[in-house]
């Protein structure tokens, strides 16, 4: 089995113990937790995650600052990563995931399983030739 890395960015130490465990818990996953945004390209860079969970609403550095590094890193750039948000509620979405702008959004909190799903679905779509990706959701 091929067991995927999974780098979670949240200011919250509960946030990204959860991830970890609920995630490292299916056997399938490995997860490094970062606390402080400015270190997630260090952390990035020294992981090599296969997919980064990002939150976007950050004390010192907000989601999309922290992707917006990662795109420009040559080593980076073509990690997936799905941003968690509480700015959008489940209710919103449907308990699905939002594409905006190419990025894929889930509302916090958000479930195990729906989670591995949106997982499993970007690092599909990744190993994908282009013209065979998945549709996106809106």
């Amino acid at each position: 089995m091929n067991i995927k890395r999974i780098l979670a960015v949240d200011d919250e130490p509960n946030a990204t113990r959860k991830l970890k465990l609920n995630l490292e818990s299916t056997g399938s996953y490995e997860v490094l937790g970062e606390n402080q945004a400015v270190n997630a390209l260090a952390a990035a860079r020294t992981f090599q995650p296969d997919l980064i969970l990002l939150d976007v609403m950050m004390p010192d550095m907000d989601g999309s600052d922290v992707a917006a590094r990662l795109h420009e890193d040559p080593v980076l750039r073509d990690t997936p990563v799905i941003f968690l948000t509480g700015i959008v509620c489940n209710e919103e979405t449907g308990g699905h995931e939002m594409v905006r702008g190419g990025e894929t959004f889930l509302a916090k909190p958000v479930g195990t399983e729906a989670l591995i799903k949106c997982i499993e679905q970007t690092l599909s779509a990744r190993t994908l030739p282009p013209h065979h990706a998945p549709a996106p959701h809106l």
